[in-house]
């Protein structure tokens, strides 16, 4: 018998896939990587998970867990040995309970993000994760690399949505910690360990989420202002007077604005782009009415005129409106990919500190590369931001040649600065090497250690995270 013979056993051929059939799960999203692999197969079951563990530690066989395939860190694909099966997640989708009393829903692994959004609320409650690749991305996916969003101001990561966990191991032993708990203080955090490994310590099969009421009404806007220096002074005027109604501010810079114009020309923009030279996407969910929510909106945005703060502002009048605005903030990331190379950074440093960081750097930067674009935009409000290099006019063609040297300014900036070289992405294979440089060294052995210790073969996606862990 043979690991593939195996595998077909277990799952029957179909589901496992081979040659062509496999093709479209061996490349990541973004399309940097593009390995191998023994096999894709697709389990069903818990009991599918932990047969093809238990096959592939037989067989001394690498495995590599995949979602909705949208990571941007090459986390879920696998390299170019060609010994590795991919578990791919996606038919684990189904809803498993929701408790409104309780405020959970217990999901498994594969659902899409969308779906968990939907059937909370068919059930009268939110579940906040949201994200542009929600309609395609996995919840399982979302915990392994413990995903953010554009609404982390108010709710916090995956990590912070989440209370329990059911775990295949690298033994295949299964830890069903599907707790409904907001307490449980019983020892170590073994959730918090699972969510952000990017599935090198244990396969995440399913999750019991925080469910939070609807919000009555939302307000939406769009306000013009001079640098993000008064942006975050105009952030702390929201957090004071919207308290915990406050659930999103996005910060863009007019150059992604212009870009967003320029890509997408069907997209209606309030503004000029040259209005001013930064912008952001202020959001609120009022629990009391509309009439309040609008109040309490208009009330902040005038204080914000009276201190000179706002060039101008734009507040959605309906819920299409708010839709259009948020359909700006989305497509930055589309149009980038259509208008030219960039060297993307999903990078977080102090709110107080990030007005500083963001100037220092870009100058950082035009010294070394005279020219370069600074298409920077992202979630002001958690200090996590987009930072991405774009090519100068004219010089596309081999920019991404610059991308080493890119990233030792801006990560030494960051690292200068008190920050993270990745603020909600996840490390994957892009930043594995980073981590020697900008983490701290009692912390990689901690990681190490913690890999061993549940990974004694190294067999749970290998060459991912711990770029000193390989297999041994």
């Amino acid at each position: 018998m043979s690991l593939l013979a195996d595998l077909q056993n277990i799952l029957d051929s179909e589901h496992v896939l081979t040659g062509e059939d496999a093709a479209s799960y061996l490349k990541d999203w973004r399309g940097r990587y593009m390995g191998k692999a023994l096999a894709v197969v697709r389990p069903s079951s818990v009991d599918d998970v932990v047969a093809i563990v238990k096959l592939c530690q037989q067989y001394d066989t690498p495995m590599v867990t995949q979602g909705g395939n949208t990571g941007l860190c090459g986390g879920a694909t696998p390299s170019n040995k060609g010994d590795a099966v991919v578990i791919l997640m996606t038919r684990l989708n189904k809803i498993l309970n929701i408790d409104t009393e309780n405020d959970t829903m217990t999901v498994e692994a594969g659902c899409l993000l969308q779906t968990v959004q939907e059937a909370a609320e068919q059930a009268g409650r939110l579940f906040p994760l949201s994200l542009a690749s929600e309609g395609s991305c996995t919840i399982g996916g979302n915990l392994a690399t413990n995903a953010g969003g554009t609404q982390v101001l108010r709710y916090g990561n995956a990590r912070d949505l989440t209370l329990g966990l059911q775990v295949v191991t690298a033994e295949g032993e299964v830890w069903n910690g599907l707790r409904g708990l907001r307490k449980d203080n019983t020892g170590y955090d073994l959730r918090n360990l699972f969510i952000g490994s990017e599935g090198t310590l244990g396969i995440i099969t399913a999750a019991t989420l925080k469910l939070y009421p609807l919000p009555v009404a939302q307000v939406t806007a769009l306000l013009a202002f001079e640098d993000i220096a008064t942006g975050i002074t105009i952030l702390n005027r929201a957090k004071y007077g919207f308290g915990a109604s406050l659930t999103g501010f996005e910060l863009i810079s007019s150059y992604c604005m212009e870009n967003v114009r320029r890509g997408m020309p069907e997209i209606k923009m309030p503004f000029e782009p040259e209005k001013a030279p930064w912008y952001a996407l202020i959001e609120i969910s009022d629990a009391e009415s509309a009439e309040h929510a609008r109040q309490l909106f208009e009330k902040v945005i005038e204080q914000s005129f009276e201190a000179g703060e706002l060039a101008d502002a734009v507040i959605a009048e309906s819920q299409q409106q708010s839709q259009s605005l948020w359909h700006i903030r989305e497509s930055i990331p589309l149009v980038s990919a259509r208008l030219g190379q960039e060297i993307k950074h999903d990078i977080s440093v102090p709110i107080s500190k990030m007005a500083e960081f963001v100037a220092v750097t870009n100058a950082q930067l035009q010294t070394l590369l005279p020219g370069v674009k600074h298409a920077v935009f992202g979630h002001l409000g958690d200090g996590n931001l987009h930072y991405n290099v774009g090519a100068p006019d004219g010089q596309e063609e081999g920019f991404l040649d610059n991308q080493k040297a890119v990233y030792k300014v801006v990560f030494d900036s960051v690292s200068a600065f008190g920050g993270s070289i990745s603020a909600e992405h996840g490390i994957g294979q892009l930043k594995k090497d980073l981590l020697l440089d900008y983490k701290d060294e009692v912390e990689l052995a901690l990681m190490r250690k913690i890999k061993r210790a549940l990974d004694p073969h190294a067999l749970l996606n290998p060459g991912k995270v711990i770029s000193s862990v390989e297999r041994y």
